[in-house]
């Protein structure tokens, strides 16, 4: 689907070092199943995410806990760098994300508690993480999130509308100690689609150095959003893919999608693999 540069060392006669190669495809073994974890099984409503690396591991992060009051937290993010040490530090966040949404009420106070608790470890590597945390309410049908320096979802209503999102502001982690990040809420309606994103997808590039861009993004989302949350996803994929047309992919590509249909919705089953 995507062309990807492999930017690792080579030996002096061209080959990668045998056991590099075999750790390197064991840490993207154990990322690959980090990330493809058994999806929340829900009623009336759909949830997908997906992830592709441009080189063998990647930084991008998305990730789903069934909270005890019903609601659903959904995380993505975007660790700064690639390879190797980005997705160690992708393994570091889940690790934060996971404890931290046991013990906080909503997606600002995880973002705050990850913050602190990964903050040291990040300033010390010199690196930044971004990431939109939100909270689906299935009973309510509302969307409650915050962001630390990550780009907001896109909804999608009907064929011709895109929902503009209230702003909420916040610094990657990594950027300020003891920072608080604030929430906002948006009540969706049946059909709405909820669409996660990480800046690999609108910063694509074909061969001429052109960049995907919101807009086309937009556009696919309007056109396909009757579809299910499959086709959807499929329909996104092949639209960058026909744009990119085979150029060498650049960044790592994410998305989560959340499509609410009619009716009720219940989280009925989830099983993850824990970390």
């Amino acid at each position: 689907m995507f062309r990807r540069d492999f930017l690792y060392d080579f030996m002096p006669d061209g080959t990668m070092d045998k056991t590099l190669e075999r750790e390197i495809k064991l840490a993207r073994n154990i990322q690959m199943k980090l990330l493809n974890g058994k999806k929340p099984e829900l009623e009336k409503s759909e949830v997908s995410g997906i992830s592709i690396p441009a080189r063998l591991i990647g930084g991008d992060y998305y990730d789903f806990y069934p909270l005890s009051n019903g609601k659903l937290r959904i995380i993505i993010g975007d660790v700064m760098g690639k390879g190797i040490p980005a997705a160690m530090l992708m393994i570091l966040t889940r690790g934060a994300f996971r404890s931290a949404a046991e013990s906080t009420h909503g997606p600002g106070d995880t973002l705050t508690a990850m913050n602190k608790a990964i903050y040291q470890d990040l300033r010390v590597l010199g690196s930044f993480v971004t990431l939109l945390c939100a909270d689906w309410d299935p009973e309510k049908k509302t969307l409650t999130y915050a962001s630390a320096g990550h780009y907001l979802p896109i909804i999608a209503r009907g064929s011709q509308n895109l929902l503009e999102l209230p702003k909420v502001k916040g610094v990657m982690l990594g950027g300020l100690p003891n920072t608080e990040y604030m929430e906002s809420t948006v009540t969706l309606n049946d059909e709405d689609l909820v669409f996660f994103y990480t800046d690999g997808i609108i910063e694509a590039q074909n061969a001429g150095g052109e960049m995907y861009r919101i807009d086309r993004l937009n556009e696919v989302l309007l056109r396909n959003n009757t579809l299910d949350i499959n086709e959807i996803e499929n329909a996104i994929n092949d639209s960058i893919s026909k744009f990119t047309n085979n150029a060498p992919q650049k960044d790592d590509i994410t998305m989560v999608l959340l499509k609410v249909n009619k009716g009720s919705t219940n989280i009925t089953s989830y099983n993850s693999p824990m970390l």
